[in-house]
Order: structure tokens, then C-alpha cells, then sequence
């Protein structure tokens, strides 16, 4: 085992890991991105800088860094460097908002937020959010307007414990992205979402919001959003009006 010092502290590296060196050192830059000091936007070392502070090739530092940028981590700008992805409405869409209009037009939507309440989480949502059961948990529902019409209804579940402080003023008020401002705000990074996906049908509140008929079917996606090293940060069920909108997946490797 070797242990090199960078700007932002110790970087370990076990010599006795049975997968590739470059994955070792992948979690280790990985761990140096989710440290907190680290802001969005930031330009991260240098690719010679990182060989010193690892003790590796530059074509290993390569390889880690080509996986996070496929990742959408960190942002490749040419003739400018390598940095932590921040969010921004355009990025949101692309990487992580996969609902469109049947003709396949891509729009930031309209989101108003019907609830913000503090409850305690059941043993679901614990299990979900790697929390106790009882745990205190926000509880947020919103619907997402596209083109005039209502395409959504979100419910969302966060730990309290993760966003410290959040109150309902600060959430409706944002003039930002939801992923944006728990970058922004509380420093946790959305860097990957697992959606499971299955058809319902709309019941009686269900319809009324999303102006629909009663037992018209719905897309219900459960999502997990997670951060560095696989820790979750989020709950959200979304329920989409598939008469005029459909989800579509459209994950690109480019890092944009």
C-alpha cells in the first residue's frame, strides 16, 4: 500500500487491489472530488500532477479519467482542462431529465411545487436512502408543466440529515436546477440515477392534477439518485402522462 500527498490531503492507493490499477486510482480521484473542497466548475489536477500524486503512467491517469468523464463526474474542455461538472438547465436535460413530447421535442419544464412537508421516513424510504427507519426526511411534490400542459407529478424524499436546514421558501424559490442546488447549497453531487420503470393507471387524484381520465395509464418511474461512492441521496417517484408525453433515455459518452 502507498499513500501519496496531493493539495487537498492523503490519496491511498492499494497495491493489492485484484482490479486494474486505473480503477484504483479512479476511486481515488473520485474520492478527492467528493471531499467537499472541491467546488463545481473547478479545474481538477493536472494529468502530470495526478501521475506524482499516484506514482502511476499517464496513460493509467488517462483511463481513469476517460471512465469519470463517461460518467458525466468531470467535463473535458480542450486547451483548458478537465473539470468537476457543474449543472445547469442544459446539462440537466440531457443527462438526466429523460421525459419528452411525442414528437420528440427536448424542453426544460415548468415546475411548481405543490408540497414541502418534514415527515419520518417508513422502512422503504430507509432502505432506499440507506437511512433508519424513523429518520427525518423531507417530503416534496411537484408537477412539471411542458408546452402548457402537465407532463408530471413528482413526489421526492431526501434526508434531513443530508440537507441541513432546507426549508420550503429556499426549495420553491431557487433559481436553479434540484440537482443544482444540492451541488450548490449542500455540496452533494448527483452523479448517477437507477430508474425502474412500470405502467399504472391514473386514479382519482392522479388525473385531476394531470387534467386526464380516470384510469388512463401512466409511466411510473421510481428513481435512486446517488452520489460518489454509491451513496444515495434521493428518492423520487415520477408519474408521466403518456397521452402526449413519453419517457426516453438518450445518455450520451461525451460528457456534455
Amino acid at each position: 500500500m502507498s499513500t501519496r500527498q496531493s493539495r487537498r490531503g492523503a490519496v491511498t492507493l492499494t497495491g493489492q487491489s485484484r482490479q486494474p490499477l486505473y480503477k484504483d486510482v479512479k476511486l481515488a480521484i473520485t474520492r478527492m472530488l467528493s471531499s467537499g473542497e472541491m467546488q463545481a466548475g473547478e479545474a481538477i489536477p493536472t494529468e502530470k500532477q495526478l501521475c506524482e500524486i499516484f506514482g502511476t503512467s499517464i496513460g493509467t491517469i488517462r483511463r481513469a479519467i476517460d471512465e469519470l468523464v463517461a460518467e458525466h463526474v468531470l467535463i473535458r474542455q480542450q486547451g483548458r482542462g478537465t473539470f468537476l461538472a457543474p449543472y445547469s438547465p442544459d446539462r440537466m436535460l440531457n443527462i438526466f431529465f429523460n421525459i419528452v413530447s411525442k414528437d420528440g421535442r427536448r424542453e426544460v419544464p415548468i415546475v411548481q411545487t405543490l408540497s414541502f412537508q418534514n415527515d419520518f421516513s417508513d422502512a422503504e424510504t430507509a432502505k432506499e436512502l440507506a437511512i433508519r427507519d424513523g429518520d427525518e426526511i423531507y417530503k416534496i411534490h411537484n408537477i412539471m408543466l411542458m408546452g402548457g400542459e402537465p407532463a408530471v407529478l413528482d413526489e421526492i424524499r431526501i434526508s434531513s440529515i443530508l440537507f441541513p436546514g432546507l426549508t420550503e421558501t429556499e426549495f420553491v424559490s431557487r433559481d436553479m436546477t434540484i440537482y443544482d442546488l444540492y451541488q450548490n447549497r449542500f455540496g452533494i453531487n448527483v452523479i448517477r440515477t437507477s430508474d425502474r420503470l412500470r405502467s399504472i393507471p391514473a386514479d382519482v387524484s392522479t388525473a385531476k392534477r394531470l387534467n386526464i381520465p380516470l384510469g388512463m395509464p401512466l409511466l411510473e418511474i421510481l428513481r435512486v439518485a446517488v452520489t460518489f461512492e454509491d451513496r444515495p441521496v434521493e428518492w423520487r417517484r415520477t408519474l408521466l402522462n403518456t397521452e402526449n408525453f413519453e419517457y426516453r433515455n438518450l445518455l450520451k459518452s461525451d460528457g456534455l
